[in-house]
């Protein structure tokens, strides 16, 4: 890939992390174009589907939607299974992140703080490790997905666990997936990465 730009909100968070931090490990150099604003409303006609992120190169068409972008770098880059039925494996896990975000996301838009709370602790103390125990059912040795390979499906895992790991999901303990150890691993060999350390401590 020639001259690449991901664009995404200016937030460290969520679909655009995920693959910015996917062509880091890629080794890709990349521009890191953050929209907030005025300067996303006027982007937003523009895009394939009136949402970001969106990743662009040279010669190429833009690729939206987050689960298409990292695929795509994962095939280019080493990073997804070669073998169709690993890759829908993979692919199925970041189906599963999406899921939770879905679930989880209405909810930050609550405005009744009462309802908010509740909703959370309902999620936390159900939904939330029901989750997590369904992706630890597809986990083994490790300490990714794959075992020893470092792949974009961990990448997502990591970006949607690291608010909750965190404690920055009001009303949500930061406890709320310790039943899920081989998860947990997953997250903390991520975060050691040699490039995702990079990124953030740069």
């Amino acid at each position: 890939m020639k001259n690449v730009t991901l664009t995404y909100f200016d937030i460290p968070t969520s679909r655009g992390e995920e693959c910015r931090l996917a062509l880091t490990v890629a080794g890709v150099e990349f521009t890191d174009e953050r929209l907030r604003g005025a300067a996303w409303t006027e982007r937003k006609p523009h895009t394939p589907f009136g949402a970001l992120p969106v990743l662009t190169a040279q010669d190429h068409p833009p690729v939206a939607q987050s689960n298409a972008i990292l695929t795509l770098i994962g095939r280019l880059h080493g990073l997804h299974p070669v073998e169709p039925w690993a890759a829908a494996r993979e692919e199925a896990l970041m189906a599963w992140v999406e899921d939770l975000r879905h679930r989880m996301g209405p909810i930050a838009r609550i405005k009744d703080e009462a309802e908010k709370k509740r909703q959370r602790e309902e999620a936390a103390a159900g939904y939330l490790p029901e989750w997590a125990a369904a992706v630890e059912r597809q986990l083994g040795a490790g300490p990714f997905v794959a075992g020893a390979d470092l792949h974009v499906v961990d990448i997502k895992l990591f970006v949607v666990l690291d608010p909750y790991r965190k404690g920055a999901i009001d009303h949500v303990p930061a406890t709320v997936f310790d039943g899920a150890p081989k998860l947990l691993r997953l997250h903390q060999a991520v975060s050691d990465h040699p490039a995702i350390r990079k990124w953030y401590g740069r």
